[in-house]
C-alpha cells in the first residue's frame, strides 16, 4: 500500500513539470485529498484515472482540474458525474468506457467543446436522444457495447446528427 502512495506523489510530481497527470493502475477508490494540494499551482492537460476503483467522482474534480482538455475515466466503477462536470470547460475527449453506467449521464451534453466521447462497455439501456444529441462540438460517440434498449436503439438509428454514432449490432433473440 505504500509503494501506491509514493508513486501517486511521484505522479504528481511529474504532473507539475509536463500537465499530464496519471494517475491510472493506482487502485484509487477516490481521488486523495493530496492530491488537489500538489496539483494546487499546475494547470493540467490531461489526466488519467483509468484502471481504478473509482465508484464516484466529485464536485471538487471539476472544480480544481477545470482546464484539462483530454480526461480517461476508463476501466472503473462509475455509475454518474456530478452536475460539476460542466465546469470543464476546455474538455475536449472524455472516456468513460467500462464503467457501470445505466444512463448517460446528461452533464456531458453540457461540455460545450467535447468532441469525442467513448462510453462503450457500460450497461447504457437508455439515452434521452432530444436533449443528449443536441452538442454542437460532437464528431465521435462511442456507445458500442451497451444493452441500449431495442426502442432506445431505433431512435438512435433514425436520428440525424452531425456526429458519428457508434452502436452495436442488435442481437435478435431466438424466441
Amino acid at each position: 500500500m505504500a509503494h501506491l502512495v509514493v508513486q501517486v506523489i511521484e505522479r504528481c510530481e511529474n504532473a507539475t513539470e509536463n500537465a499530464h497527470l496519471d494517475l491510472s493502475q493506482c487502485e484509487l477508490m477516490q481521488i486523495p485529498d493530496a492530491v488537489y494540494h500538489l496539483m494546487r499551482n499546475t494547470e493540467l492537460q490531461t489526466c488519467n484515472l483509468s484502471g481504478n476503483v473509482l465508484k464516484k467522482m466529485t464536485p471538487k474534480f471539476a472544480l480544481k482540474f477545470s482546464t484539462i482538455t483530454d480526461l480517461n475515466l476508463s476501466y472503473n466503477q462509475l455509475t454518474k458525474l456530478p452536475d460539476e462536470f460542466a465546469n470543464l470547460s476546455a474538455l475536449t475527449n472524455l472516456n468513460i468506457s467500462h464503467n457501470s453506467f445505466i444512463v448517460l449521464p446528461q452533464v456531458i451534453f453540457r461540455l460545450q467543446k467535447l468532441a469525442t466521447l467513448d462510453a462503450q462497455h457500460n450497461a447504457i439501456l437508455e439515452i434521452d436522444t432530444d436533449e443528449a444529441i443536441s452538442s454542437d462540438c460532437l464528431a465521435v460517440v462511442d456507445l458500442r457495447n451497451n444493452p441500449l434498449s431495442r426502442n432506445c436503439r431505433r431512435k438512435l438509428e433514425d436520428f440525424v446528427t452531425s456526429f458519428r454514432l457508434e452502436i452495436s449490432q442488435e442481437v435478435e433473440d431466438d424466441w
